[in-house]
């Protein structure tokens, strides 16, 4: 299968300004669903989309609307970011707040799910609203930006729990920040004493990669250790500007992970996984550390794939591609309980200390157990 760009279309906007400036490609993009006739969309796609986009955040910088192969309707970059009609075809069981992200928050702005960690929330602002989000009802009903007071009780609760030892990042996009108070934030978790690392979910690198400037990584540089989780979630996206933006992330000193997520039309088959997570290890540096299987989030049908047909390509991976470019399959459980590993099991059989295993390529292999004698 072929990943490479696809030929030539025209671009949403041509970069007018300079085009290593964040802010212009911001403009330059479409910031609203009224602008979504800004992409070469004909007359008869843009009516079947417009109830989607009146009913959820439309937002994509010109860098990421044109990576989209516009003479393909079932292109994957475009799934992930033009409206669709399904998005408003519910499913009975699927849910607002699929993880649970409102029963775990004790003050506003955070969540703590887990004991040793938790989510704060800075900005609800996103350089991209990906189709697919999980919090998309949330961010669509909360408009709210940056503000010093609003993260008080939140900061305040982390400085009470001294079981913490991670605040995690997430939104909206922590990154569309600006460096100032990136770095006011920063500094009011490094002077929590019980802190150890500041981890950042954002998907700037892939959609916005022009905004991870050297003034952004400084304005992190503190001392916690950083953790940056990227979200890739198809090889094309992997471009030279994000490479340029992975690396810088890098040489700062920071662990550079990835998590994606497993869609139907996207990245459901065995050699588009293998590229894209190869392609992060060796081109960007980044470790695959998550595969999520696709959330109950209400409208996101069309992107779900059974939990079998990631167990296979899971089994299809392994032992094909290097072990550092292999993430854990994992589903976040309804109702905020965590997240499980799925994968496929090697274990063929068992009598006791006498294992019987598969192997990668199918075949089968004993293993017997030799213990200390008070154990056998």
């Amino acid at each position: 299968m072929d990943h490479s760009a696809p030929k030539a279309t025209p671009p949403v906007a041509d970069a007018t300004e300079n085009p290593d400036d964040w802010r212009a490609n911001l403009r330059e993009g479409i910031r609203t669903s009224a602008e979504i006739d800004r992409a070469p969309l004909t007359a008869e796609e843009l009516e079947a989309l417009a109830p989607a986009a009146k009913a959820f955040k439309t937002r994509a910088p010109r860098h990421y609307l044109n990576l989209v192969d516009w003479n393909d309707p079932e292109d994957p970059i475009r799934r992930q970011v033009i409206p669709a009609p399904q998005e408003l075809e519910f499913a009975e069981d699927e849910r607002e707040d699929p993880i649970g992200d409102a029963a775990y928050s004790p003050v506003p702005r955070l969540t703590h799910r887990y004991p040793d960690r938790v989510l704060l929330y800075p900005t609800y602002h996103c350089s991209l609203y990906c189709r697919f989000c999980f919090r998309k009802e949330s961010l669509n009903d909360v408009d709210q930006g940056y503000s010093q007071r609003a993260l008080d009780p939140a900061l305040d609760y982390i400085a009470a729990h001294t079981e913490l030892r991670e605040v995690i990042l997430t939104g909206g996009d922590p990154l569309m920040l600006r460096d100032d108070h990136l770095e006011y934030l920063r500094g009011r978790l490094e002077a929590i004493p019980h802190l150890r690392l500041l981890r950042l979910h954002t998907r700037v690198p892939v959609a916005l990669p022009q905004r991870v400037t050297a003034g952004a990584v400084e304005a992190l540089r503190g001392r916690l250790m950083v953790a940056i989780v990227t979200h890739f979630n198809h090889p094309r996206e992997i471009t030279p500007e994000a490479a340029d933006a992975c690396r810088r992330i890098r040489e700062s000193g920071f662990m550079l992970l990835n998590q994606c997520v497993l869609m139907r039309g996207v990245n459901d088959d065995a050699a588009t996984l293998r590229e894209l997570f190869q392609e992060l290890v060796y081109t960007l540096g980044a470790k695959p550390y998550y595969l999520h299987h696709c959330d109950l989030t209400r409208g996101i049908r069309h992107f779900r794939t059974s939990i079998d047909k990631g167990l296979e390509l899971m089994e299809q991976l392994r032992g094909n591609i290097s072990g550092l470019c292999q993430p854990t399959y994992v589903l976040d459980l309804p109702g905020g309980h965590g997240k499980i590993p799925l994968g496929p099991s090697y274990v063929r059989a068992r009598d006791e200390h006498r294992w019987t295993f598969g192997d990668y390529q199918g075949g089968e292999h004993g293993y017997d157990e030799i213990l200390p004698e008070e154990d056998a």
